[in-house]
């Protein structure tokens, strides 16, 4: 049953439409959609689909830090949901759109996020262990409100000795502070607040300007891409 606007918290409902990148009517999303609840049952509440579909986007689509896309339409939600791997933003834009396709009210929110656990790769590529732009969604279940990242799947969470992020309707689902062994992970430093669509151009001059190394290994790896020649650019074994 669809939901009306006016049923929702004002500050909701401007979450449900679909936009640009989170086009949630597109077929893409909607066959994504379609394969992640065809197990449930009839009349499966707003919790178990929202459950479902975060479980669909973060084991779904595999983890990787190092698959920068540097075009804007790249980031649409349709395209994302043929991905094999990518990273915490469009995968996040993949959940809202799931979310919005099932009438769940799903905002963008990005935040710094320091990753004290960072490999010595990405850093080196990086020269920060600070994200910007960190991509997590926050959703809008039976009056209340959770923020969830999608991002890390759950078999990179079990080789690397990350904390698994779960998302089980009752409460947030983002990075944890510390991981299995108690060494400090994941540190939340600046949120930079809720959108409903994602402001693509704004962080990829951000991401530049950011990481210029990094924007460069990725603009040889697309360009080594396109020739058809396998670099060695993904670091197999790599976590950030």
């Amino acid at each position: 049953m669809t939901i009306a606007p006016e049923m929702l918290p004002d500050e909701a409902a401007k979450y449900v439409v679909p936009t640009y990148f989170v086009n949630s009517d597109s077929p893409e999303v909607q066959q994504f959609v379609a394969r992640a609840l065809r197990h449930l049952p009839d009349g499966a509440s707003r919790t178990d689909k929202a459950v479902r579909l975060f479980e669909a986007v973060r084991d779904g689509i595999r983890y990787d830090p190092y698959t920068f896309a540097l075009t804007v339409d790249a980031y649409r939600a349709s395209t994302i949901a043929g991905a094999e791997a990518t990273f915490c933003v469009p995968k996040a834009i993949l959940l809202a759109a799931c979310l919005r396709a099932v009438d769940i009210p799903a905002a963008l929110g990005f935040a710094d996020v320091r990753n004290h656990l960072n490999t010595p790769k990405l850093q080196e590529l990086m020269g920060t262990d600070l994200f910007v732009y960190h991509g997590y969604v926050q959703l809008w279940l039976n009056g209340k409100t959770y923020k969830a990242t999608p991002a890390f799947n759950m078999e990179l969470c079990e080789r690397f000795g990350v904390k698994p992020l779960i998302f089980d309707g009752k409460s947030d689902a983002l990075f944890h502070e510390f991981d299995i062994r108690d060494q400090r992970h994941m540190e939340y430093v600046n949120d930079r607040g809720l959108y409903v669509d994602a402001p693509m151009e704004e962080f990829l001059r951000a991401f530049k300007d950011t990481y210029p190394r990094l924007e460069q290994f990725n603009r040889e790896r697309i360009s080594h891409s396109a020739e058809g020649v396998d670099a060695g650019f993904a670091a197999a074994g790599k976590v950030p």
